[in-house]
């Protein structure tokens, strides 16, 4: 049976429902905002088993891309391709770390230009489903909590500890500001705004989500509320007069009757079904089977829930930015910098076997044929370009800022840089003098690795696994270095107050605490950057390179930019930047052998390419016109 519905002054969007093994079909329709103003048409609603919306019932599919991990320039592409596998709902996270970098320094511009985003879903007749935070987990460092949190040594995040709802409110007030008239009440296309995320798998305080509603509701937040939990978050994630919403991978009935049971008579949505899932350095590749995973979505559709792919394209972890895995692991695992996630979608936009059989699925549901395929973007492997000029990270040190003299170690979070926010990402040198050899130790105090020093030659490395080293003897005093790379704040789990970063406390030389440190932010910022670039100071590479130290290369595109994969074999480990930004780390461990480089990212012509190199270099670098993830692990 197929019941179609017409109003006027609608244009449509298409929701399928499957009931007692028939299809019946709606035709949902979008009024256009000025007639919704008017009329003072009805948004998402809850009120039976099903969804309704504008008065008609309503299927969400949606789908989640996040701005922040996707270059503007293909905001519009990915958008509609989601479109044209079927979706009718966009939904993304807010990294509230990119937003507020500075307490009190804002920006939503640019990359960070939330409501142009929310402007192209609206132009091409997506719903918005906007997952604020403050916390979004995403894999993405802190879970989207700013680093300058941690300053407060009482820091208790996720809390009603006034120190962090004081800085909620503050960015609350400057993002929800933003959010407002986009949404459906006001003719926009936000239909459901989520509060926090999967708190019941955290749940220190019972009067934080209360909170985190009345945020909302007190700065004009009118849409539906929804959480968002797995099957054992769920009971206690909960906040009332919110929909509660499930989180899974592989389909568990019994999650699915405990979901009915505290919420009868209500939709039922999976907020969050695992499409891929994410990788760590030192790794495998994980990968879902596409079959199995349409297999699960068509249940999920033939028990007339509601659904949401987490990923429906993934992008990139750029910069520094990516999160840390600490569940089940001795230590916390840093994430690589790609987020393809093995979503339908690529890391560069492609179209999967997944993206095609869930084309297909939808397709079924539906009474219009679904958009034309966009075209996929263009790819080159450009060839390899010749290192020209290198500099010691030791000469480069003066691009920096001014160095902090302390008796003892301070954590990155608390040097007095970046007006007094502290250093949030990168590296940090601490430098002292000893006069003797002995047996360094660091008391398991390093976050999270350490290049170890002697003058400026290399002794070793210091990590969560290595925390001795020898040190050989040596005449009159000598300047240790310790070079201790954040590689990735913990994203989930209870240790958020524990990932400060850097030196967090004493290390000892022969069981006596070092004193007397210089300590130096190489946080890697486009300020020093440029200043470095820009320099007289590089060296040409016919003179032998000293490590860790920057090359510097040259890459001419002649035409139009094409996207492309960055390939550094014969490298270490470092970070690589094109034309002043960070395009994300890399480790010869992998799994990840290749970074993703955006077309937008390039210019006609020269382009500089600058590689920060740890250990060991090669003379080139190389260019791929496909990824290279590695060895591939299912998922578990």
């Amino acid at each position: 049976m197929v019941v179609r519905l017409s109003l006027k002054q609608r244009y449509a969007i298409i929701l399928c429902f499957t009931i007692a093994g028939g299809i019946i079909v709606y035709q949902l329709t979008r009024h256009p905002p000025e007639v919704r103003r008017m009329s003072h048409m009805e948004g998402l609603r809850v009120n039976s088993s099903q969804f309704t919306l504008e008065g008609e019932p309503f299927r969400i599919l949606g789908g989640s891309i996040h701005y922040f991990r996707v270059p503007r320039a293909y905001w519009e592409d990915r958008l509609l391709k989601m479109k044209a596998c079927g979706l009718n709902t966009l939904t993304t996270y807010v990294p509230w770390n990119l937003h507020e970098p500075e307490r009190g320094v804002f920006n939503f511009q640019g990359q960070l230009d939330l409501e142009a985003y929310l402007g192209i879903a609206a132009k091409l007749g997506l719903w918005v489903l906007l997952r604020p935070g403050p916390y979004i987990c995403a894999e993405w460092d802190l879970g989207g909590l700013p680093s300058w949190l941690l300053r407060d040594e009482n820091m208790r995040l996720r809390t009603t500890y006034p120190g962090f709802t004081e800085a909620v409110n503050s960015f609350f007030d400057q993002l929800i500001t933003r959010v407002v008239p986009y949404q459906y009440s006001k003719g926009g296309p936000i239909i459901g705004i989520q509060v926090e995320n999967e708190y019941g798998s955290y749940a220190k305080d019972t009067e934080y989500m209360p909170f985190i509603k009345e945020v909302l509701l007190s700065r004009g937040i009118t849409e539906l509320l929804l959480t968002s939990d797995n099957q054992e978050g769920l009971k206690l994630g909960g906040v009332k007069g919110v929909l509660e919403t499930i989180n899974f991978q592989k389909l568990n009935p019994e999650g699915i009757k405990y979901l009915d049971a505290i919420q009868p008579q209500k939709p039922k949505m999976v907020m969050e079904y695992w499409s891929g899932w994410f990788d760590l350095w030192g790794d495998l590749h994980h990968v879902f089977n596409a079959e199995d995973m349409v297999a699960v979505v068509t249940q999920i559709l033939r028990m007339d829930m509601s659904i949401n792919l987490y990923m429906f394209h993934g992008g990139t972890n750029f910069g520094f930015m990516n999160g840390a895995f600490a569940i089940g692991t001795p230590a916390p695992k840093a994430m690589i910098t790609s987020y393809d996630y093995d979503a339908p979608l690529s890391e560069a936009g492609d179209y999967t076997t997944k993206y095609h059989l869930l084309r297909n699925l939808f397709s079924r549901f539906c009474v219009e044929p679904l958009p034309e395929l966009p075209s996929v973007q263009e790819r080159r492997a450009y060839q390899p370009v010749v290192i020209l000029q290198h500099l010691s990270l030791w000469d480069s040190l003066h691009f920096t800022d001014k160095p902090f003299k302390s008796e003892r170690p301070v954590n990155m979070e608390n040097l007095p840089v970046n007006n007094n926010n502290g250093q949030s990402y990168g590296y940090t040198l601490y430098e002292t003098t000893i006069t003797s050899g002995g047996i360094l130790n660091s008391r398991n105090h390093i976050r999270d690795r350490a290049l170890v020093f002697l003058d400026r030659h290399f002794v070793g490395v210091l990590d969560y696994k290595t925390t001795e080293l020898p040190l050989h003897d040596g005449k009159g005093e000598r300047t240790l270095r310790l070079l201790v790379e954040n590689c990735g704040r913990v994203n989930y789990g209870k240790l958020l107050d524990e990932q400060r970063k850097g030196l967090v406390g004493d290390i000892e030389l022969n069981h006596r605490p070092l004193r007397n440190f210089m300590i130096r932010s190489v946080d890697m910022k486009p300020s020093f950057v440029n200043r470095l670039q820009s320099s007289g100071h590089w060296r040409s590479i016919r003179h032998q390179p000293s490590f860790p130290g920057f090359f510097q290369a040259k890459l001419y595109v002649d035409g139009p930019p094409r996207d492309t994969f960055i390939k550094l074999p014969g490298w270490s480990k470092g970070v690589v930047f094109v034309n002043g930004q960070n395009l994300g780390r890399y480790w010869s461990i992998g799994p990840q052998q290749t970074l993703y480089l955006p077309a937008p990212w390039l210019q006609k012509g020269t382009n500089k390419l600058m590689v920060f190199e740890e250990q060991e270099a090669d003379g080139e670098i190389q260019f791929a016109s496909s990824p290279d993830y590695g060895m591939t692990v299912d998922v578990q």
